[in-house]
């Protein structure tokens, strides 16, 4: 089996699918990336970590005898980062599994493995299938990845709920202190379906995704996995089996106090409060009268405090409230929007920041907070 291809191209393919390699892996052979060359000069790239498995198919300037290798991809991507734009020459033994790279005045030798091991990619059979265009998907992952939750006893909230209806597409994250929804009314879909997408491949997949409304994306499901297409890249990851919390329960319909602030403001100033509170509450209590909002936030164990005022427009009674300052920059960090809407009913009912005004009339983004129990 040999082949010969640019460096930089087989780098750059490398890079899109090293990501979803686990550092502490159960298989040894899931430290390699396995090779398929076929005749055709087309070269197939996979990685995986059992429960998600990438592949990349790039064409080769050169192939003779088709075949397969594993090759340890720690050893592969260094040396391959070193290398300028030069066409590298590999050669595998099929007998011995030896790997030779001839690259410029260089030849290094590693030794592969035989790829009966490496798992195979799940076959994809009895699949619904929608197409979106990659802006929309990377916006998506954006948006709702940082209200995942960790805890290892409730897996179906460690990822991300994806609702196909009709007329919309929703994805739901939630982590139980804040929750996003953020839904598409751009793209349609005749059969209704529901699945919990884990987080670690779309963490990855929201890096290598061009942010290009001209790139389509294929996404294929069935009750047991997820695939996920665009350009030469496959992605297929195990579905998180469970029952997703009924996450419309949990938004309150009757918010009628509602705060309209500048997001850079809010979120500058929430920057500097939130140095001088508790580091393990993180509370800053919000203070709304008339036109004015005060945030102050303190830390008694080391007697530091801090207060600002911030202009804005409210209508609504006056109203002191705490939120978990952690939690409310992120969701200021992930909105875009110049101004948000905050909706207010009580201090101990959640709030729901949306943005003020939004320049795409088929998106719709919500985000909600739970309040923190104010001390005094």
């Amino acid at each position: 089996m040999r082949f010969i291809i640019s460096s930089t191209t087989l780098l750059r393919s490398l890079q899109k699918i090293s990501g979803v390699m686990s550092s502490s892996n159960t298989l040894p052979i899931l430290e390699d990336f396995l090779f398929e060359l076929a005749e055709d000069k087309q070269l197939k790239i996979t990685a995986s970590d059992l429960e998600t498995t990438i592949t990349a198919v790039v064409q080769v300037e050169m192939a003779e005898n088709a075949g397969k290798v594993t090759i340890p991809a720690k050893m592969l991507l260094e040396i391959m980062k070193t290398f300028p734009d030069i066409p590298v020459t590999v050669s595998v033994n099929q007998n011995t599994q030896e790997v030779e790279l001839l690259a410029g005045e260089g030849k290094y030798k590693l030794i592969g493995h035989k790829s009966d091991e490496f798992p195979q990619v799940p076959e994809m059979e009895s699949t619904e299938s929608i197409q979106l265009n990659a802006s929309i998907l990377v916006n998506a992952f954006n948006k709702t990845l940082f209200a995942t939750g960790n805890d290892e006893l409730r897996p179906v909230m460690s990822g991300v709920l994806c609702e196909i209806k009709e007329d919309h597409i929703s994805f739901v994250s939630t982590d139980a202190h804040k929750l996003v929804r953020y839904r598409r009314y751009d793209v349609k879909q005749n059969k209704n379906a529901s699945f919990i997408l884990p987080k670690k491949p779309l963490n990855h997949l929201k890096n290598i995704i061009p942010d290009d409304p001209d790139i389509d994306v294929v996404f294929e499901y069935n009750p047991t996995n997820a695939q996920i297409r665009y350009d030469d890249i496959t992605l297929v990851c195990r579905l998180i089996d469970g029952k997703y919390p009924n996450y419309e329960a949990v938004i309150p319909s009757q918010n009628p106090y509602k705060l309209v602030v500048n997001r850079k403001n809010l979120l500058n100033t929430l920057r500097r409060v939130s140095i001088f509170g508790s580091k393990s509450t993180h509370q800053v209590r919000f203070k709304i009268t008339g036109q004015e909002l005060t945030l102050t936030a303190e830390d008694i164990d080391y007697s530091s405090e801090a207060k600002e005022r911030l202009t804005c427009n409210y209508s609504g009674e006056d109203i002191e409230i705490g939120f978990n300052s952690k939690f409310m920059q992120e969701i200021l960090n992930t909105l875009e929007s110049e101004n948000i809407d905050v909706e207010l009913s009580a201090p101990n009912r959640a709030g729901i920041i949306v943005p003020d005004s939004n320049s795409d009339e088929a998106e719709d983004i919500l985000m909600l907070i739970m309040p923190v129990m104010l001390t005094n």
